[in-house]
């Protein structure tokens, strides 16, 4: 088990939190649940992750709400209803100025290629790539219709 010795503070929501100095080990992950991303059309956003291979399972549930989308690979996709303008920027990447936060999800394809020629078939422009990363991986980014950013990724 690794130790590490956490120091200093963190901002959030712009109020400063002080994080006590203490030895401790690391949290037990098991694996990611899921990726929760905020659209606007629940209708349009289903269609394009159903090209993806992920199918509604349930929603829109909750106050925010929220619709699920399974992948038969195991990952799960939580549509979360609550863009008011379908027509804002992504801050993460649209804009000069830099500001932190997830700017991507990878999803794992076995031909990014092939992948490629299905997303140009169903009129789906690739917003980067291919990009190699390493000896035989790669990797398309496309835009979700939100603007969200997804890296469908082939290992080497």
């Amino acid at each position: 088990m690794h130790d590490r010795l956490l120091r200093g503070a963190t901002r959030i929501s712009g109020r400063k939190i002080a994080i006590q100095e203490t030895k401790v080990g690391p949290i037990p992950i098991s694996g990611l649940a899921h990726i929760g991303i905020r659209v606007h059309d629940l209708e349009r956003s289903v269609r394009f992750y159903e090209l993806l291979g992920f199918t509604k399972t349930a929603g829109p549930i909750g106050p925010e709400p929220v619709a699920i989308l399974d992948h038969p690979s195991g990952v799960e996709v939580n549509l979360v209803l609550n863009a008011t303008n379908a027509n804002e920027p992504n801050v993460l990447m649209d804009v000069p100025e830099k500001h932190p936060g997830i700017t991507h999800f990878a999803l794992l394809c076995q031909d990014i290629m092939a992948a490629k020629e299905r997303l140009e078939a169903a009129g789906i422009p690739l917003s980067g790539g291919p990009v190699r990363f390493g000896p035989g991986a790669q990797g398309i980014f496309l835009r979700d219709p939100d603007r969200n950013v997804i890296e469908l990724h082939q290992r080497g």
